[in-house]
């Protein structure tokens, strides 16, 4: 920032706290509404801020968007997080609760815009690598870990990668469906074979 006579000014220092209210209000704001035809504005007047705030805060609406990811990101391996960290916690606990996580009807907007998003960052990979860089990777860490150290490598890989394709296409199938009954029937059969 300069003064009118050319000199640098120092800007505000960053408050993170209110930098972490904000993006959780963006982030609950974009589940809701989406993130198709999503603009400063609206956001703003949503949040009682101005667009300027916005971008000083977040920078372009790619660069919002990947954080947005981020949060959600986060809220899902904090929602899961203490089924890999009790003690005799197993592959089939870890599963399941995800499963329970992701499933929950009170998440139908989180995963909606997961799925928008992953569609969209496959067929625009540039600005979303962050994200595609993280949506296998941060699951197939903790069900690779939570299958023990007696586990083959190879083997741990290839049942973590099963498992999360198994649960993110049933609940593509729940979300599309909203056939509740049939895909948790589903999920069951799959969990109890873990």
């Amino acid at each position: 920032m300069y003064t009118q006579k050319g000199k640098r000014m120092a800007g505000r220092p960053v408050n993170h706290e209110r930098r972490a209210e904000l993006l959780d209000a963006v982030v609950d704001y974009t589940v809701e509404h989406g993130f198709d035809g999503l603009t400063w504005r609206p956001i703003a007047a949503a949040l009682g801020e101005s667009p300027t705030t916005l971008v000083h805060r977040f920078g372009s609406k790619d660069q919002m968007l990947q954080e947005v990811l981020g949060r959600l990101r986060e809220r899902i391996l904090t929602a899961t997080a203490h089924t890999t960290s009790e003690e005799g916690a197993d592959l089939r606990v870890h599963a399941r609760a995800v499963w329970e996580r992701t499933s929950d009807p009170a998440r139908g907007g989180e995963f909606r815009l997961f799925f928008a998003v992953y569609g969209r960052a496959l067929q625009a990979p540039g600005p979303f690598a962050d994200f595609l860089g993280h949506v296998v990777a941060d699951w197939m860490t903790a069900l690779r870990r939570v299958q023990g150290p007696d586990v083959e490598p190879a083997a741990a890989t290839r049942t973590a990668t099963l498992v999360i394709a198994t649960l993110r296409g049933l609940l593509l199938d729940l979300l599309a469906t909203g056939d509740r009954d049939r895909v948790q029937d589903a999920a069951e059969g799959f969990l109890s074979s873990l």
